[in-house]
């Protein structure tokens, strides 16, 4: 078992403090875990269209995607221009990559030694072409959505022409990939990742100010990656690995029509939170699930409804299992398990963490004590399983 610890934790959260496009004039912060959160929604859009491709690897794209956050990290002060350049010299790149792996030795110890192994593989280039395409292609077109939003700014903006040709050439190459093919010809597709981008516009704990800033958006890209670490923890079998990091990513997209509504608001009022709820389920099936290639509808409705459960598929049904259960008698491929129950410790992981910082940067609000409180305590005994969530919160 890995025993997961405080420095991981908190460094992938160091990236809700790095700001992009800082040298443009933006309508509002673009943060790189905002980016991220894109970038893995785009990858599993255009990814679920090349699972049968030969090497594809959904643990590759997750993994990866990780790994290149951590690096982006580590070097955030390289502008992407100056790093793509270090990339074509493979010696500098070399070196570049044995200082993000010193940096980094401490907070990935934990992990245990093969997945310190498979971050330096994949920064040497260890990674399937298949898995590396959808990557890339989901990186390319994250970013150059975050252009369009630049472009509108700063219409004569020094090198915004080169910017944007850059972009378009390096997203016209991944048009082989299908999925890329449909978000750049279908307004449908198109506008599935549009709905999803907008989840960055809204603020978590809107009405306290809070340093830094998340968004629903950046949240859920977040709870994605502690819900893949967690699984690897438990032992989890590869589906299993993926179900609950894109449960976990996904978890929040209904809140796109409803907004974040803080927990104590939704219990105030007896049966506001089912009410909640019913309009968010109805405007899925109104308006994201029309949008979306028939092959996406199931495995959506399977991350947003329900997300909390534990539960395996059987017969092509859902069916609830304890995460005990699971790990005796289904813990495989075959039976695509989630655990719901650990999708929830990782968001509410995330909102103590949230609550944790905001204090930590002198943002004393009473509010963010009592959460932050509330959450330890529902949690600093808790096991799920094989996971000791309290022994992580002890670090605290």
């Amino acid at each position: 078992m890995i025993p997961i610890r405080k420095g991981l934790i908190l460094k992938l959260f160091d990236a809700a403090y790095m700001q992009r496009w800082n040298d443009h004039l933006r309508p509002f912060d673009l943060i790189e875990l905002d980016k991220q959160g894109h970038k893995m929604i785009l990858a599993y859009f255009i990814g679920k269209h090349e699972e049968d491709r030969e090497g594809f690897d959904w643990i590759q794209v997750i993994e990866g995607a990780i790994f290149d956050l951590l690096q982006r990290i580590v070097i955030t002060d390289i502008k992407p221009p100056v790093f793509y350049r270090i990339k074509q010299d493979e010696e500098k790149y070399k070196r570049l990559n044995s200082f993000v792996l010193a940096e980094l030795d401490t907070v990935l110890s934990s992990m245990g030694a093969d997945f310190k192994e498979r971050f330096e593989s994949h920064l040497s280039g260890g990674i399937s072409r298949a898995s590396a395409d959808v990557l890339e292609a989901a990186h390319s077109y994250a970013s150059y959505w975050e252009f369009g939003i630049i472009e509108r700014m700063n219409p004569d903006a020094f090198e915004l022409e080169l910017i944007r040709d850059d972009f378009l050439l390096k997203i016209e190459n991944y048009r082989f990939l299908e999925g890329m093919r449909l978000i750049l010809d279908d307004k449908k597709s198109r506008s599935f990742i549009d709905i999803c981008g907008r989840l960055r516009y809204q603020n978590r704990w809107a009405q306290l100010h809070r340093i830094p800033r998340t968004s629903v958006l950046a949240h859920s890209a977040y709870v994605a990656m502690l819900s893949y670490i967690f699984s690897l923890e438990m032992g989890a079998c590869p589906r299993r690995c993926v179900n609950n990091f894109f449960t976990g990513l996904f978890h929040d997209l209904p809140e796109v029509f409803t907004r974040d509504i803080i927990s104590p608001v939704k219990r105030s009022i007896e049966g506001l939170d089912e009410l909640i709820k019913d309009i968010e389920r109805e405007n899925m099936e109104k308006v994201i699930y029309p949008l979306l290639p028939e092959r996406h509808c199931e495995d959506i409705e399977r991350f947003t409804q329900n997300e909390f459960d534990d539960e395996i598929m059987l017969g092509g049904r859902r069916i609830q299992k304890t995460i005990e259960e699971i790990d005796r008698e289904f813990n495989s491929d075959g039976y695509s398990p989630r655990d719901g129950r650990v999708v929830r410790a990782a968001d509410r992981l995330a909102a103590f963490i949230e609550a944790y910082t905001a204090i930590q940067n002198g943002c004393v609000s009473m509010d963010f004590r009592k959460a932050a409180l509330s959450i330890r305590s529902e949690y600093e005994n808790a096991k799920l399983g094989r996971l000791d969530i309290g022994s992580l919160y002890a670090d605290f």
